[in-house]
């Protein structure tokens, strides 16, 4: 099967239909980035929606865990957790590693994409040298797509992608059909032995915060993907057989408008349960109360002692006491893994589970 095109594409894709899709995609994607902003600890979201993306992404590589098993294994990685667990741990530090890197290069390198995909595989593989690599249906084992094998045309592939990425001059078109072509071509060149799919979905999110259409890494399209994963692998195959980019392009427009949609229903789901427990624990537990403690138990929605020490800067007979005046109260339940006690933000876990489907039309 003939290799990808270099970039960019040699036919319009700003068609009629795309340039409508996009013009509505933005205006949600500007709706969310506003109400990101909106949460006083960014870092409540970079976390939380973090991981729901970690766990999301791995669960189309068919490596599953549950919402339960990963914050265990977040909390007693030594003690607790299987090996989908601890994977879907490491993407979420790899996707925190790659809008660190994003931030304080403003550029999406082939460089940095290298180091995200370190850190979520552990291993320094790097780009494919050796050749064999295919793409097979996972249930017939038909081979669907051979990616290029030939490490020096990978390596001129990736550069580039890179251009494309970074330099407007090269091809300047809307930013998220922009992101459509850029995570397509990613996809099709597959530079990696493994994590090509986690890693793709990840330069996504980054391209966002690069273009400064959001300025977390909020939007994440895994779950959408999952949603329609036989379409998702359907367009692809198609857009590289056709040419024809329109189809792929809109799939994937209206995957960050729903989940733009979904998102923004989750923050605001978020924001209004913060300020129920910001009045709640001020007017029943004010000598305890404080921002700090407040943003700790959204960060986490799987707590421990040892998160309140380190975070609010207290022994851990203040901060088994705070946790217990807590459970009293019905803010967080207490829960016992052997000998370690963890404790569970119920309304936020539960927010997580029941995130509504476009279909549901609860936006």
């Amino acid at each position: 099967m003939a290799s990808p095109n270099l970039l960019p594409p040699s036919v319009d894709v700003e068609t009629k239909s795309v340039l409508k899709k996009a013009a509505s995609a933005h205006r949600y994607l500007a709706e969310l980035k506003g109400v990101a902003a909106s949460i006083p600890n960014a870092d409540i979201l970079i976390t939380t929606l973090g991981l729901q993306e970690a766990k999301d992404s791995s669960e189309i590589e068919n490596i599953i865990t549950t919402h339960d098993e990963l914050y265990k294994a977040g909390l007693f990685s030594d003690f607790i957790g299987g090996p989908a667990a601890k994977e879907v741990n490491r993407y979420a530090l790899a996707l925190r590693k790659g809008f660190e890197l994003v931030e304080g290069s403003e550029l999406l390198s082939t460089r940095l994409i290298l180091e995200i995909h370190q850190e979520l595989e552990q291993n320094q593989g790097g780009i494919r040298k050796l050749p064999g690599t295919e793409l097979k249906n996972a249930q017939t084992g038909e081979v669907v797509y051979t990616p290029p094998q030939d490490h020096h045309e990978i390596t001129k592939l990736m550069s580039n992608l890179e251009q494309f990425i970074n330099d407007d001059a090269m091809c300047d078109i809307d930013p998220l059909i922009k992101m459509a072509i850029i995570h397509f071509q990613f996809e099709s060149i597959h530079p990696f032995y493994d994590g090509n799919g986690r890693t793709g979905r990840m330069i996504n999110i980054l391209y966002l915060v690069l273009k400064d259409l959001l300025n977390l890494p909020v939007l994440y399209l895994s779950r959408y993907i999952i949603r329609s994963k036989s379409e998702y692998y359907r367009l692809l195959q198609d857009t590289r057989i056709s040419g024809n980019w329109e189809p792929w392009i809109l799939y994937m427009l209206d995957g960050i408008e729903s989940t733009a949609q979904q998102t923004i229903w989750l923050i605001q789901g978020i924001k209004k349960l913060m300020l129920d427990y910001k009045h709640r624990i001020r007017n029943e537990l004010p000598k305890i109360y404080s921002q700090d403690l407040l943003n700790l138990l959204f960060r986490h929605p799987y707590t421990k002692i040892e998160h309140v020490k380190s975070e609010l800067r207290v022994s851990r007979i203040t901060a088994t006491r705070y946790l217990d005046l807590l459970v009293e109260k019905g803010f967080i339940q207490k829960h016992k893994i052997g000998n370690f006690n963890y404790y569970i933000n119920n309304p936020l876990y539960d927010l997580f589970l029941d995130i509504p489907e476009p279909k549901d039309k609860a936006f």
